[in-house]
This record gives C-alpha cells, sequence and structure tokens, in this order.
C-alpha cells in the first residue's frame, strides 16, 4: 500500500512533533523528514523528496510563503500544505496563487487537520487516474464545493454516504428548529435507520458543516443532539 511521504518545515520542534504524531495517526501517510529553518530544509528537500509538504510561514532566516516559490520551481510534483499562525491575508493570497494544497491556521485542531489530508490523499488517487469523464470530476480535482440549504458539502462524499440521503438530512437540519436532532429522530424523518443516520450525521461533523452537543435528560447514557452549524 503506498504511503504519501509527508516533509514537516517548522521552527517550532513541539509544533513539529504533535503534526508527527498527527500523521502517525494516518494510515497512508508517513513522516520523511523534520527542518526547523528553511536553510535546513533546502538541504533536507532533495533528499526526503516529498509527495507533500507541511510549511509554517515565519522562520527565522525567511518566509514559508517566499520558500512556497521555490518549491513550486524546483519540485513540481511535491504539493505544500501552510500550517502557521499566519493570519495576513497576503500569505493567504501568496499561498492561494502559490498553488497550496490548503492553509491551516494554529492552533491545528485534529479533525481539520485529518480532512485536509484525507481530501489530499482522495486527490492523489484521483490525479493517477488516466482522465476524467465529465466536468463534475474537474471540479472535485479543483476542490470545488457546492451549496445545499445553508451548508455547504464536499462534491464527492466517501463510500457509503449517498448524496440523495446526504441531501435530505442537511435540509431537515437547516430547516428545522433550535433544538436540534438526535440520529433517532433524523432516522423518523428521513426514512433511514438510525445506525445510517449516526453515520451520515457525523460525516457532518466531520466536515465542519453541523455541530453536536451531548444532552443529559434523565437516566442512562446522554444523547447526541446535532444542530445546524452558524
Amino acid at each position: 500500500m503506498r504511503k504519501w511521504n509527508v516533509f514537516i518545515i517548522e521552527d517550532d520542534i513541539k509544533t513539529a512533533e504533535i503534526n508527527s504524531q498527527y500523521i502517525a495517526q494516518l494510515e497512508r501517510f508517513q513522516v520523511g523528514g523534520i527542518a526547523t529553518t528553511i536553510t535546513e530544509a533546502k538541504k533536507v528537500l532533495p533528499v526526503v523528496n516529498p509527495d507533500l509538504i507541511l510549511l509554517d510561514v515565519y522562520f527565522p532566516d525567511g518566509t514559508g510563503s517566499e520558500f512556497l516559490w521555490e518549491i513550486r520551481k524546483g519540485y513540481r510534483n511535491t504539493d505544500v500544505i501552510l500550517v502557521t499562525a499566519a493570519k495576513e491575508t497576503e500569505h493567504i493570497a501568496n499561498a492561494i496563487r502559490g498553488g497550496a494544497f490548503d492553509y491551516i491556521l494554529k492552533p491545528i485542531i485534529f479533525n481539520r487537520f485529518e480532512d485536509t489530508l484525507l481530501k489530499y490523499q482522495q486527490y492523489k488517487e484521483r490525479m493517477n487516474e488516466s482522465q476524467v469523464e465529465n466536468q463534475y470530476e474537474v471540479d472535485n480535482l479543483f476542490n470545488r464545493k457546492k451549496r445545499t440549504g445553508g451548508v455547504e458539502t464536499s462534491p464527492e462524499p466517501p463510500k457509503g454516504i449517498d448524496t440523495i440521503t446526504l441531501d435530505s438530512i442537511i435540509k431537515t437540519i437547516d430547516i428545522g428548529d433550535n433544538q436540534g436532532y438526535t440520529a433517532e429522530e433524523m432516522a423518523g424523518e428521513v426514512g433511514v435507520t438510525r445506525t445510517t443516520a449516526r453515520r451520515y450525521l457525523e460525516y457532518l461533523v466531520s466536515q465542519k458543516k453541523i455541530r453536536v452537543e451531548l444532552t443529559y435528560g434523565g437516566v442512562g447514557r446522554p444523547q447526541r443532539r446535532y444542530f445546524f452549524q452558524e
């Protein structure tokens, strides 16, 4: 099984170690190297030859924004995700122009980090195919999103997530009141089993499209209640 090789370029060694631990939890990814300065990264980059770079912006000897363009020039098959505390729009704009796959703000939330790397994995797998069949698949490769009701959804859900059922659940939450829904209540609304409803609801939580809260109504285990993400 192919694993995607990741090079972490981060001046804070503790943050680099956290990123490395996050990657270790993802089956299809491995850390090929860590650099804490731009100078060190330039020396190590040809040796690591990564598929993906996690790149900070601020370094004592330069900026990740500038180094991004060097990577784009010399390593066209290497992708970059900016992982940084930099909120200045100039850095974000530079990342977009430089073709960065994503821009993640610190402090890193694992679910957000995992979501990006899994999307990257899907992207790489699709890019290994010989051609696309239609505009829909092209849009997927460019990470475009569609909006259904008031909630954005990814254009291509994973296996086991049917888009028709997903849209029904989204619309139900979107037009519902502020009381939210349990998986059992949602199952009754859209006509699926409770297990199926929970799988779809948890998928939407992982995509940051809805939120979940634990409610303590009485005796027994607390219930997970799902709400529209405003």
